[in-house]
Order: structure tokens, then C-alpha cells, then sequence
């Protein structure tokens, strides 16, 4: 058996065919009329965001619906939500809210912006979402409960 010389490296380059591989496996994008009524996708996300918030469902329920960015950022302020009313001594309990409005636009084919108005007890607060059709669904690549 032969031992390579000392002092060679072997180069690694990236084939085309590892590059079709990667980009076959990293998330697709899908066509709006692919895609179901993202109406009905910010409705049941904005139920989800609020009912996290409350503390009665677990984040990660609504990891599928995130992508990494909003899903952390989600987390971080769950854990602030769930600290503060521990420390006030709140128990969690299921929100109570009313969908006022749901509003959308397609900026682009596969891409819909949109805001949801709900009134819960004390306010009306807005729920705004950026969702991008990927591997069949949608998911939500920005999202900011104002």
C-alpha cells in the first residue's frame, strides 16, 4: 500500500454535481397558485402567536410554520412573556380575541405580505407577516406582533 508524498495536499473542489445535490435538498420555492389561501394560513398563525404568548401552547408547535429567524425571535419573546408573568404571579390562560380584519398583498409570485387586526380585551393589536411559498406551504419568513 502507498503513502502519499509528504508534503502534498489533496484539494477538495466542490463538483457540480455536489452543487445540484445541496441545492436539490435546500427548500424550494413555490408558486402561489401551488399554494392555499394564505387567508386562512395568517389567520391560524396570528391564533398561534397569541396563544403562545399567553403561555397555552408550546413554540415549537409553530416551528413548521416559521422559518429560523422569526421562530428565535419568537422564543426569545416568549421566554420574556412567561418571565413576566411568573414574576407578577399570572397564571397562563387562554387568550380571548376577535379577528377584525385580515389584509394581504402579493408583492411578488410566491410571496404575500399581510396584516391581521385582532381585538383582545384590553387593546387592538396587529400581527404583520412575511410568508414565502417553500416546499409545498407557506411559511412565514418575517413576523412582528405590534
Amino acid at each position: 500500500m502507498a503513502t502519499p508524498p509528504t508534503g502534498h495536499a489533496r484539494a477538495y473542489r466542490a463538483s457540480d454535481e455536489a452543487l445540484e445535490l445541496s441545492e436539490f435538498f435546500a427548500p424550494q420555492r413555490t408558486s402561489a397558485v401551488e399554494l392555499p389561501d394564505p387567508e386562512v394560513f395568517l389567520r391560524n398563525l396570528t391564533r398561534g402567536v397569541l396563544e403562545v404568548f399567553a403561555g397555552v401552547r408550546e413554540v415549537d408547535q409553530l416551528a413548521r410554520w416559521l422559518t429560523e429567524d422569526p421562530f428565535r425571535k419568537l422564543v426569545t419573546r416568549t421566554n420574556l412573556a412567561t418571565r413576566a408573568r411568573s414574576a407578577r404571579g399570572v397564571p397562563a390562560v387562554r387568550p380571548v380575541h376577535q379577528i377584525l380584519s385580515v389584509r394581504y398583498s402579493a408583492p411578488t409570485d410566491g410571496v404575500v405580505e399581510g396584516t391581521v387586526i385582532v381585538q383582545i380585551p384590553t387593546r387592538v393589536r396587529a400581527v404583520a407577516a412575511r410568508l414565502e411559498g417553500m416546499d409545498g406551504r407557506w411559511r412565514a419568513t418575517s413576523l412582528a406582533l405590534l
